[in-house]
């Protein structure tokens, strides 16, 4: 397990649990001394002691040495470093696992992609779904998808995938895993609904409630979908845990940093002072930009994740920016039917600040 923070350490919890022997590397070498003498994460999730089986450490050697599966619990932009830096303790042909959700942001690719890319010859997969850490890490009922891609001896024998086999290992106590062969879906679920996440927060923030959520995570599937499609996923897969699951859970609790960063800046609160002006790194902050270059190259409208993205790094003022997103012209919901009106009134504001 690569990564300590809490989304690791709670995989880590889960596979403990289930009689795995887990190794789970620290970045930093007093916080793995920490986890190993208090058998508990402390600074990322406090209170929650965990089971015997993990053993921490700061040694990427140490860590990978034997390992018959690794799991990538990294942000999104220190993902390729990551990647060189095992390179040369990786065993030969492992399967990995992503447990971080995005897109690269230079290169437009999944991260998937850059796996591949930097450590050619392993099977690359991800673990994704509605699963807040310390939820997980407690052993709560919590389901997630784990996706690779099937080869033809993978789809010979299924049991014997990568997919299947890490779905067994993390299967027990409340963690029910599925198994899905269309990576591309579960990724740009994950990815996608960071971003739309944060849209929810801006407009909670702001003094607007459930109706206007609903709207934006059944529209935030639809981009989903439309992306997913486009780069050769099923739009099927959207509708599931890591696409839908995971949207409607990361949209309903300033739990998930992206959408309380939403919610901050809503209520007016400058950037900088967010989270009380700690450095939190916030993964929709980041694929805001990636995710929509991506959308454009691909020529995928994605009208909630560009208002998202001009807020964030643009300069947009949140109330005009929004407006300007519910003022569009006016659309068929089923794209058969082929329709688009000018919106009667455009320059009409949204009402912020009601109650």
């Amino acid at each position: 397990m690569l990564g300590a923070g809490s989304w690791g350490t709670a995989l880590a919890s889960v596979l403990a649990r289930n009689g795995r022997q887990v190794r789970l590397w620290a970045r930093r070498p007093d916080l793995a001394d920490s986890i190993a003498r208090a058998a508990e994460n402390a600074e990322y999730l406090p209170g929650v002691t965990l089971p015997t089986g993990i053993r921490a450490t700061a040694s990427l050697a140490e860590a990978l040495d034997g390992a018959e599966a690794v799991l990538l619990v990294t942000p999104s932009s220190t993902l390729r470093p990551m990647c060189q830096a095992i390179a040369p303790h990786l065993p030969d042909r492992i399967p990995i696992a992503l447990a971080c959700k995005g897109v690269e942001r230079r290169s437009g690719l999944l991260l998937s992609e850059v796996v591949s890319q930097e450590l050619p010859g392993h099977p690359v997969g991800a673990v994704s779904g509605p699963t807040f850490a310390r939820e997980t890490a407690l052993d709560y009922p919590t389901a997630a998808t784990v996706a690779f891609p099937f080869t033809y001896a993978d789809r010979l024998d299924p049991r014997s995938s990568p997919a299947a086999r890490l779905a067994m290992s993390l299967s027990g106590g409340g963690f029910r895993p599925y198994v899905s062969d269309d990576l591309v879906g579960v990724e740009v679920g994950g990815a996608v609904k960071n971003v739309i996440a944060i849209a929810c927060g801006m407009m909670s923030g702001a003094g607007f409630a459930e109706n206007t959520r609903a709207a934006l995570i059944t529209r935030g599937i639809d981009e989903m979908k439309l992306l997913a499609q486009a780069l050769g996923g099923r739009r099927e897969t959207v509708t599931g845990l890591s696409g839908a699951g995971d949207l409607t859970l990361t949209c309903s609790s300033t739990t998930s940093r992206n959408m309380s960063l939403g919610h901050q800046l809503g209520q007016g609160i400058a950037r900088p002072s967010c989270f009380e002006g700690r450095n939190v790194v916030v993964e929709g902050e980041v694929n805001a930009v990636s995710v929509t270059d991506l959308a454009h190259r691909v020529s995928v409208p994605m009208p909630i994740c560009e208002t998202v993205n001009a807020v964030l790094h643009k300069g947009a003022r949140l109330q005009q920016a929004f407006t300007e997103l519910w003022a569009r012209p006016i659309e068929a919901e089923p794209y058969a039917l082929d329709l688009s009106l000018d919106h009667p009134s455009p320059d009409l504001p949204l009402q912020f600040g009601a109650d």
